[in-house]
């Protein structure tokens, strides 16, 4: 059982194993990794948390990993940020509730498992129990042949190579010190998620906020499935200014396109209605090039005067305008590129079959060649092309540029169709704090611009299946508009295997029988539903009910239009409220050209080799350097800093306790002015780094309390480690204070540097640091002036300068020693005299009032006696 988590844990067993000889941190986390896990350090303690009141549970919406693709740097910093949260979090008295979840659907994992296994899938074939992948996967991929198999076949083979990777990737988190539950670990693809899906997407559509519906659609050539808006990122490409004359009622009227291949899918020519230039050609009609079909002049609000020669085809498709203007101007559609990027076999009506066999079956690519020298031979072609560079879009994950085809695609409302809707998400948006609050804006601008509804489904096979099957008539064709839906009850199910309630498997596919809906859930339809899944939604009502709304939500900002925005909009619609409370937005890391890392730049760096050679807490420390929403670039020389923070936590730990301290001492015994001085200027760093981290600001809270630790090392132990050494009420003062200090300091470092501050914490208490409570800084002497340290410390300082300069070892006597400082600093320097006068070696110390800065005049003894 977990200790109660409000309180300190004073009931676990000792832990103590003494100090080191040498201490190091090499190896610390092999030996805490082990006792965490052992001692189930970050379990949830579910019952506890049921019978808590709301506020003292603190619920983490964890972003699920991809777990077929690879980590580098970035991530662990972006983890690492969520983690001192959950570590503050759990040390304030809180339930955490942290779970883990893996991201497996999806093209990245398919692609992955092509290449690794040497196969595709083929949806014909059927299931093979016995199947093995091929023994060389390595030769069937040189050799571009990849064995079918089928789509059930292929899923047991993502799943097989997907726990693969989750185990390796668990060994990593567990390495960066996530206090993550890892008994609490959800698969997007798992039963459960897979039903959670289902069930929200059949209730988005039998509340209307799911439809289907054949419209053109972004489609990827490669994977050969549609994009969604969210996923799509503009990429400059050369391309070439094509100027074209159709035959116009006085004489040609010149187009400059960069898609001649897409003529024959010409529909109209567009112009703006205020262009006077072609003003007298609104409602004629002219011919197109090569294929004499005519086609109307339209006037819309989108065509740019000053691009091109002002005037331009519309085309089925060719880019978003072409949508709107198709749509708008209710056009026709005269649809010539295929699924495979390749132009179809058959023209489309109207168009004559000579000319367009010239480009049937061709590649975008080909097809564009070949018409040109075709507009050449007829003399359409006005002068030579214009080469130009702009921006193509491309599916974020895809390597060609996106065609749009027209296809049969399921959709969500998302408010680009529906004001109303849309005015809503925007008011969900600002319901939800935002760490940094200006990242708000990146939300209120993605969803203000939206001009169409979230696709989700995807042509693929390793996903969620939606949960629907389609009758067939007696021709064997589909009926579309009366789908079959799977029952609640029955969820998950899986279409392609699965025979809806009326029919047997003898009917899949043949007249009067049925079909599946042959489609999987996008992504982020899955994802989208990380709370529901990670809190029981399905599974826990209990649960669920106590951590939903969730508290928080980090992630990348450049996901806030995908994860995050998709995310709201199913709260939105099945629960009528935001799925969380804060979205803390972490930035990239970059390398020192200040681009984002990533494996495809090959600027990535990989993760356990910095784990490595510089140890965790070094890492973890340069993680909390980068602060909320900011880009941070990567030096490797900034880790030997963390390190060398961590090396000295451990040392200062040892001699610390080498000079008395004890876990029995309190800061009641603490009665000398300079160690409460000390002790009140350590409340004040606990108050600044408990307001950091409340508002997510642990770079602050690391710079505050680093500042006084180094402080506390170079200045204070040096000052009082003399009368630490010896007996009586100032000793025990002294041991007492750097007890309460160190112990305080441990649990401000905790959750930035758990390595290091557990095994200190180790040698002289009870239990964990991190089941210990946040300090406060009512545990410490309020009545202390922390200028008593500094001031004494400048005066140390100054005589250890006069014997670095007289190259005099600082053991070395110093005869006599004046201080010169203000008036009204002298009692200061008087209440750190006697620790001045042991840790200098002063024989005489004079304190003298004066102006200006402190100095101090000193003599060496040795000067003195010579």
């Amino acid at each position: 059982m977990v200790p109660d988590i409000a309180t300190p844990d004073t009931t676990a067993p000792a832990a103590t194993v003494g100090v080191p000889d040498k201490p190091t941190v090499d190896g610390l986390e092999d030996k805490w990794i082990g006792r965490w896990a052992a001692e189930d350090t970050y379990g949830f303690d579910r019952d506890a948390a049921l019978t808590a009141p709301r506020e003292r549970i603190w619920s983490i919406d964890t972003p699920p990993p991809t777990a077929s693709g690879s980590l580098h740097v970035g991530h662990v910093f972006s983890y690492t940020h969520t983690d001192i949260v959950a570590r503050y979090q759990r040390m304030r008295g809180k339930h955490v509730y942290y779970p883990m979840g893996w991201d497996d659907n999806g093209l990245p994992t398919e692609r992955r498992v092509q290449n690794y296994y040497g196969v595709r899938c083929d949806p014909s074939l059927p299931y093979d129990p016995s199947f093995e992948p091929p023994g060389d996967a390595a030769a069937a991929k040189s050799d571009r042949v990849q064995q079918p198999v089928s789509r059930r076949n292929f899923v047991e083979l993502c799943m097989q190579l997907t726990e693969e990777d989750e185990a390796e990737f668990e060994k990593l988190w567990r390495r960066v010190g996530l206090s993550v539950d890892w008994t609490n670990v959800y698969r997007t693809i798992s039963e459960s998620s897979r039903a959670t899906a289902q069930r929200v997407f059949l209730r988005n559509l039998a509340r209307g906020e799911a439809y289907a519906q054949e419209a053109p659609t972004l489609w990827d050539v490669t994977f050969r499935t549609a994009v969604a808006q969210a996923e799509l990122e503009d990429r400059e490409r050369p391309g070439a200014y094509h100027r074209i004359g159709f035959s116009g009622p006085d004489g040609p009227v010149f187009i400059e396109t960069t898609r001649p291949e897409l003529i024959p899918a010409c529909v109209a020519l567009v112009a703006h209605p205020d262009d006077e230039r072609y003003q007298p050609l609104f409602g004629t009609t002219v011919r197109t090039p090569l294929f004499d079909v005519e086609v109307p002049v339209v006037a819309h609000r989108l065509a740019e005067p000053d691009k091109g020669s002002g005037i331009a085809m519309i085309c089925t498709f060719g880019d978003l305008n072409d949508v709107t203007w198709w749509r708008e101007l209710q056009l026709p559609t005269r649809a010539i590129v295929g699924w495979d990027g390749r132009l179809l076999a058959d023209p489309p009506a109207d168009v004559p079959a000579g000319p367009y066999a010239e480009l049937a079956g061709k590649t975008v690519f080909s097809a564009q060649q070949r018409i040109v020298e075709m507009l050449r031979e007829s003399g359409d072609l006005e002068g030579d092309p214009r080469p130009i560079t702009h921006p193509v879009k491309f599916f974020e994950k895809g390597e060609r540029p996106l065609e749009i085809v027209t296809t049969r695609q399921w959709y969500i409302r998302n408010g680009g169709r529906d004001a109303d809707l849309r005015d809503a998400l925007v008011a969900r948006g600002r319901e939800i704090q935002w760490v940094p609050e200006h990242m708000r804006h990146r939300y209120d601008n993605w969803v203000e611009g939206l001009n169409g509804d979230w696709l989700i489904s995807r042509q693929r096979f390793f996903g969620v299946p939606f949960p629907v099957w389609y009758r067939l008539d007696e021709a064997g064709e589909p009926d579309f508009e009366n789908p079959i839906l799977a029952a609640e009850e029955s969820l998950p199910v899986d279409p392609s295997s699965d025979v809806p309630p009326g029919f047997d498997e003898s009917q899949r596919g043949k007249p009067g029988g049925f079909m599946a809906d042959p489609d999987v859930m996008d992504t982020w339809a899955t994802s989208s539903l990380s709370p529901q899944v990670a809190s029981g939604w399905d599974t826990d009502p209990e649960l669920f009910a106590k951590v939903f709304p969730m508290d928080q939500r980090p992630q990348a900002h450049d996901i806030i239009r995908t994860w995050l925005f998709s995310t709201v909009v199913r709260a939105h619609f099945e629960h009528g409220t935001v799925p969380w409370t804060h979205a803390t937005i972490s930035g990239f890391v970059v390398d020192p050209d200040r681009k984002k890392m990533s494996k495809s730049k090959g600027n990535a760096t990989t993760p356990i080799d910095v784990l490595e050679r510089y140890g965790t807490d070094a890492v973890r420390w340069r993680a909390a350097g980068a602060r909320p929403g900011a880009d941070s670039p990567f030096d490797e020389a900034q880790m030997k800093v963390g390190r060398r923070l961590a090396m000295k936590i451990l040392n200062v730990g040892k001699f610390v306790l080498g000079l008395g301290a004890s876990a029995s001492l309190t800061a009641d015994q603490v009665t000398q002015p300079i160690d409460r001085a000390l002790l009140t200027g350590l409340a004040a760093v606990v108050e600044d780094a408990t307001a950091a981290l409340e508002s997510y600001n642990y770079t602050r809270a690391l710079e505050v309390t680093e500042a006084f630790f180094w402080s506390f090392c170079d200045d204070y132990v040096e000052l009082v480690k003399s009368r630490a050494y010896g007996s009586g009420d100032a000793a025990i003062s002294a041991q007492a204070a750097l007890a309460v200090a160190l112990d305080v300091q441990l649990r401000l470092f905790a959750p930035v540097l758990p390595f290091a501050t557990e095994e200190v914490w180790s040698w002289w208490q009870t239990g964990s640091v991190h089941r210990a409570a946040w300090p406060a800084a009512s545990e410490l002497p309020a009545d202390g002036d922390p200028a008593v340290v500094a001031v004494t410390a400048a005066a140390l300082a100054a005589v250890r300068k006069a014997k670095s300069d007289a190259k005099q070892s600082m053991r070395a006597e110093v005869e006599t020693a004046t201080v010169t400082v203000a008036a009204d600093r002298l009692p200061l320097v008087e209440a750190g005299q006697s620790d001045l006068v042991d840790a200098g070696r002063i024989r005489t110390l004079t304190v003298r009032p004066g102006e200006g800065e402190l100095t101090v005049d000193v003599v060496l003894a040795e000067v003195a006696e010579s």
